[in-house]
């Protein structure tokens, strides 16, 4: 009888690390009208107990230190491959600059051009490897804080990697799509999540050249970041423009309206906690 019980209790630990392990699929953190743009993103290391032989992280939302959603670029130099390890947390990540790879240490190296997407699960043995000559991602994740550690603490969490280089990416025009207005040549590629209501999701925004539009946000939660192309941005007419390049990002309030106009082509990486419109 004690041996049952045993195993039960065993059993129920692993099934609570299990459930603790799983991404969040809601976003409790309210989004504010905000802009940091490229040149104002405050650098750091990303694991600062390697110091300069670890890659660069600029905040851009949250704080990756604390349990809470975040959202921040990460530069990485030429030839870095650090050791297989795993993370305490899923993140998803999206190439704005030069090549990744992210894979098992024994995958042949699939490297993803900029406006690549993958998704790395919590407790995965991996690398992430760069070999383009400027090399840099934006990583969102949902909880924290964002740790690396040991491959012997290695566990499965149920959740899968995704490795989805630009060229398989499937964009849908806005006839397929009822909330882009039919008139604005807008495009969008779905990455992650659920568009059930209340639920987290991300995709990718393309804007055409030229485009002079808005975008409302209908959600307790927005958060966009320039991929590639530029944007001039402003939460009204009488706010000050913002130029934002690639590594800028803005977020936005429940209701609130983002004017915004495009020289040439532009991809925006888009999390919501629901619906957005654009127009």
């Amino acid at each position: 009888m004690k041996n049952i019980l045993t195993i039960l209790a065993v059993t129920v630990v692993f099934a609570s690390i299990k459930i603790t392990a799983q991404t969040p699929t809601t976003d409790s953190v309210k989004s504010v009208n905000e802009v940091v743009t490229a040149d104002n993103v405050e650098w750091g290391w990303l694991n600062p107990l390697r110091g300069d032989k670890s890659p660069a992280a600029g905040e851009l939302w949250g704080d990756r230190t604390k349990n809470e959603p975040a959202g921040f670029l990460v530069k990485f130099k030429k030839g870095f491959s650090p050791p297989p390890h795993i993370h305490n947390i899923t993140y998803r990540g999206v190439v704005i600059k030069g090549l990744l790879h992210n894979d098992d240490e024994n995958a042949e190296k699939q490297w993803l051009p900029a406006g690549s997407y993958w998704q790395q699960p919590a407790g995965e043995a991996h690398i992430t490897a760069a070999d383009g000559e400027e090399n840099m991602a934006l990583l969102d994740i949902q909880e924290g804080p964002y740790l690396v550690k040991p491959t012997s603490e290695a566990f499965d969490n149920d959740e899968r990697p995704v490795n989805v280089d630009k060229t398989n990416l499937v964009w849908l025009n806005a006839n397929d799509i009822q909330w882009v207005s039919e008139k604005s040549n807008v495009q969008t590629a779905f990455l992650w999540g659920s568009h059930q209501k209340n639920q987290l999701r991300a995709a990718l925004l393309k804007l055409p050249a030229g485009f002079n539009g808005k975008i409302k946000n209908l959600s307790p939660n927005f958060r966009a970041v320039i991929i590639s192309g530029e944007i001039t941005h402003q939460f009204s007419k009488k706010d000050t423009k913002n130029e934002l390049q690639s590594g800028s990002y803005f977020g936005a309030e429940e209701n609130a309206t983002s004017i915004i106009s495009t020289a040439k082509e532009t991809i925006l990486y888009i999390s919501s906690n629901g619906d957005y419109e654009v127009k």
